[in-house]
């Protein structure tokens, strides 16, 4: 249970059943992390917005499975299983006919050094997001040239930080308030790519 008081979508009404209506997603799932914002619906807009647009903009020029990836790394060492659990199986979701990768990037995901087979580019790009995640007051121009030097452009190096910094917003949401994946089924994305232009 989470710990504190949760509307549930059956029980929702006026503005907040509405915003529930935009966030259903596949199976009519209105996931937990979504619900823990219902005594303030404003929050959940908030976040469902941030939401789509660090990870599901069809502009994006990075891979939604290395998105999702990201997300799983700053999740595990935020302790978040929430989280590790639904973007690991969105991850894997993104990766349809490439089980073996899958399965050798999550084992990867949860050691010290991410390594094969993830590419340079994509190290440098977990190196950042896991000092951003430790030691943010840490970061310097150094660590962008680092990604550079890997051959990301700055607007793919905006897109890392962007998903790495959602990730620490979420974990923070989700074991601060005790959200469980009970009663959930994983990885479904809320439906609504334009969500933030409606």
């Amino acid at each position: 249970m989470p710990f504190i008081k949760v509307i549930h979508p059956d029980e929702a009404t006026g503005r907040l059943q509405k915003i529930y209506g935009r966030v259903t997603g596949p199976g009519g799932q209105v996931d937990n992390v979504l619900q823990i914002h219902s005594l303030r619906p404003h929050t959940l807009e908030g976040h469902m917005g941030l939401y789509k647009a660090v990870l599901h903009h069809p502009r994006k020029s990075l891979a939604k499975w290395f998105l999702e990836a990201i997300g799983v790394r700053v999740s595990l060492l935020n302790d978040c299983s929430y989280c590790a659990k639904h973007h690991s199986a969105g991850m894997k979701r993104q990766m349809p006919g490439e089980q073996e990768k899958f399965e050798a990037c999550l084992e990867q995901l949860g050691e010290s050094q991410p390594g094969d087979p993830f590419t340079p580019a994509e190290r440098a790009a977990l190196a950042y997001a896991e000092k951003l995640t430790r030691k943010p007051g840490d970061i310097d121009e150094a660590d962008i040239k680092a990604m550079h030097r890997a051959g990301l452009s700055d607007g793919q190096i905006l897109e890392v930080n962007q998903v790495a910094a959602y990730f620490a917003y979420a974990n923070r949401t989700v074991t601060g308030l005790g959200v469980h994946t009970e009663g959930e089924k994983l990885g479904l994305a809320p439906d609504g790519e334009d969500w933030h232009h409606e």
